[in-house]
């Protein structure tokens, strides 16, 4: 499949997705959304593909926001819609896939940038790299998950702050509350999340996506986050990687885990 906005990498188990707007500091716009969405799921359905690395082109953004130009006439019922339709075609759908979904932040990282790398299930900063939630600065708040990821990440009092104030925070303060994992030079980021994509697809697939799925449940409201745990455990025992783990560990030897 050939894309517009976005490049794609596979090399060992590992898919690298990267935003390719450079002369719009990758801004999102509706084509990269919905490119996004397909690459996503393309890559979901791929059982080759262990881990997905999501970045920007350049060396000075990630995403550093959303297109404004695409939505500054809209109406409220327009900007409704987009918000709708954002979160359910990527935002919601990168946090809920089962394979795993690692930000490498080479940059600015703002209002819909930050949204998107908050989406993935954790996230790898560049030590030039600034992140913030600006919306308000423009007359209208974060809409693709911000007010709902944020304060999860780094708390109440600290997301009101950011969101409020529309400040962007240094990638050592985003490690400090919580919102990034890692700091490392821009130089050494892709290394360093290969590392770890690497010492990921160790495990099993199979338990990796239910665990990424009993994690998530306890930020669902409609769901009880234990429930959905203690079923999934049960639910592991049933597959040919629980066989294998386990038999490897008495047999003292390194698994070899088919992902069912």
């Amino acid at each position: 499949m050939n894309f517009d906005t976005i490049l794609i990498d596979k090399n060992d188990g590992i898919a690298t997705i990267t935003i390719n707007r450079p002369q719009k500091l990758n801004a999102l716009n509706e084509i990269t959304i919905l490119e996004l969405s397909k690459a996503f799921e393309m890559l979901e359905n791929d059982r080759k593909i262990r881990v997905i690395v999501l970045t920007g082109s350049g060396e000075k953004a990630f995403v550093a926001g959303a297109d404004i130009s695409e939505f500054a006439n809209f109406t409220p019922g327009e900007g409704e819609i987009l918000a709708r339709k954002g979160q359910e075609m990527l935002f919601n759908f990168i946090e809920n896939l089962s394979t795993p979904v690692i930000a490498a932040i080479n940059g600015f990282a703002l209002g819909g940038g930050l949204e998107l790398a908050m989406s993935c299930h954790f996230r790898i900063a560049s030590d030039n790299a600034k992140m913030g939630l600006p919306e308000v600065s423009l007359g209208v708040i974060p809409g693709y998950g911000g007010t709902q990821r944020l304060p999860q990440l780094v708390g109440k009092g600290k997301a009101m702050e950011m969101i409020m104030t529309a400040g962007m925070i240094s990638a050592e303060e985003a490690k400090e509350v919580g919102l990034i994992n890692h700091v490392t030079s821009q130089e050494q980021l892709i290394d360093l999340v290969i590392t770890i994509a690497q010492k990921i697809m160790k495990n099993s697939p199979v338990a990796i996506a239910a665990a990424i799925k009993a994690v998530n449940a306890n930020f669902d409201f409609s769901k009880n986050g234990f429930e959905v745990e203690i079923e999934a455990f049960g639910d592991c025992f049933s597959t040919n990687d629980f066989k294998e783990g386990t038999t490897a560990f008495l047999e003292k030897r390194k698994p070899d885990f088919v992902g069912f």
